[in-house]
């Protein structure tokens, strides 16, 4: 734990006593919807939590009812009943043992047990079209789930599905389905290094295995008869979009990438400013005790820079114009270094978690997806901007702030000036 977490955690237990998860992450339970919560299930978890310490028992309470309703459906034959609330179980189960940051903890296996029994109830009841993934690693494995879709499927595009730092593939379930299989897309929710069972088994992140791991994911998708290999695209969310960005500009086999909520900017935002169970989290994933060792070896480094400017795929861009993890200054100074064909959507008054526009983004970025891996959106010199307003107005063109009066910070300025 960092020095600031430790020393600050009062102030996250009075933060949720008193708002709950909206004192931490603004209308963020719409983002959680489309990561397969009920809105129930979770109104029940947050009615139960006073401290940050209460979280894991919380989510493992109500887990298990959703567990307990489900095995009643499955027993009386009502097959897609008990799918959807095994589902729900299955990631109310990954929140409760995500709350856990000692990967040795037996309480944390014992919740990942109950997490990947749901998935195979699931996965039987579906029709064998979710099916856990496990792939060798540079000495340790990565997890990953495949979502099929119905019916016989031959050289179909395909997605990879990359979770934000403190998500699991669990997460995707419920998206993977409703916007990708749905559309006849093959999609692959991941864990990379630092991430979930990756990381209980031991593998943590550094500075470059992640993107390294999206190309092992690539490898597995491109070796598939449901898949066509020359059109895998990714979609990421926070720390994916980060990833997918690395990852975009490293391998030329993603053929596009749609990054929401993407952290592009300097790492002393992320990791001295915003909610100091960020840093706590990453130096968990990353495998570092000492702080000042993390902050030299890792954090100073991870900022993009110029890699950007190697992306060769269609990308897009998405972000809130108050996110806390990324000054939006610093985003679209990244988006101006990014040279392939591009395109940048900034919400109003948005947060990191994207939660007023959640469901219109994930369904955009896989209509976004689905058409770039046709075909569309790679001409070059594409470089399309939009600013979408709280009132439902769309400003085209550019994605600059009205207020900014059509100035900008120094340091967007000055890479503007360069460009």
């Amino acid at each position: 734990m960092t020095i600031r977490s430790a020393g600050q955690s009062w102030a996250l237990d009075i933060a949720l006593a008193q708002g709950g998860f909206d004192a931490l992450h603004p209308e963020a339970v719409g983002t959680m919807e489309q990561l397969g919560h009920d809105h129930t299930d979770f109104a029940k978890v947050f009615a139960l939590v006073k401290s940050g310490a209460m979280l894991p028992k919380a989510w493992a309470t109500v887990a298990a009812q959703a567990e307990q309703r489900a095995a009643h459906h499955d027993q009386g034959g009502f097959a897609q009943t008990a799918a959807d609330l095994y589902l729900r179980a299955a990631v109310m189960w990954g929140r409760a043992q995500y709350s856990i940051f000692d990967a040795a903890d037996p309480r944390k296996a014992a919740m990942r047990e109950r997490a990947d029994h749901c998935v195979a109830r699931l996965g039987a009841l579906r029709d064998d079209r979710v099916r856990r993934v496990v792939l060798d690693f540079e000495g340790g494995s990565i997890h990953a789930l495949l979502h099929l879709p119905a019916g016989e499927v031959r050289n179909a595009p395909a997605v990879i599905l990359g979770p934000g730092m403190d998500m699991i593939k669990e997460d995707y379930i419920w998206a993977a389905e409703r916007y990708y299989t749905s559309r006849g897309m093959v999609a692959l929710s991941i864990e990379g290094p630092g991430q979930g069972e990756s990381r209980s088994g031991g593998l943590t992140v550094d500075l470059t295995n992640y993107e390294r791991a999206i190309g092992r994911y690539l490898d597995y998708l491109a070796g598939l008869p449901e898949v066509d290999a020359d059109r895998i695209g990714m979609f990421g969310i926070s720390m994916s979009g980060y990833w997918g960005s690395r990852a975009a500009a490293t391998d030329r086999r993603l053929a596009a990438l749609a990054a929401f909520e993407a952290v592009t900017g300097d790492f002393t935002t992320i990791f001295e400013r915003a909610q100091p169970t960020f840093k706590n989290n990453y130096m968990y994933m990353s495998g570092y005790t000492d702080e000042d060792a993390f902050d030299r070896d890792l954090a100073q480094r991870m900022p993009l820079g110029d890699l950007v400017a190697e992306i060769t795929c269609p990308v897009l861009y998405g972000i809130g114009e108050f996110d806390e993890l990324t000054d939006l200054g610093q985003a679209l100074a990244n988006f101006e270094k990014v040279r392939a064909p591009k395109e940048l959507r900034v919400y109003e008054d948005e947060f990191h978690p994207l939660g007023g526009v959640a469901a219109e983004a994930f369904r955009f970025g896989a209509e976004w997806l689905e058409r770039a891996l046709d075909g569309e959106f790679g001409a070059p010199g594409r470089d399309v901007r939009h600013y979408v307003h709280r009132d439902g107005r769309t400003t085209d063109h550019s994605a600059d702030p009205a207020w900014w009066l059509g100035a900008a910070p120094t340091h967007l300025a000055e890479v503007r000036r360069g460009a």
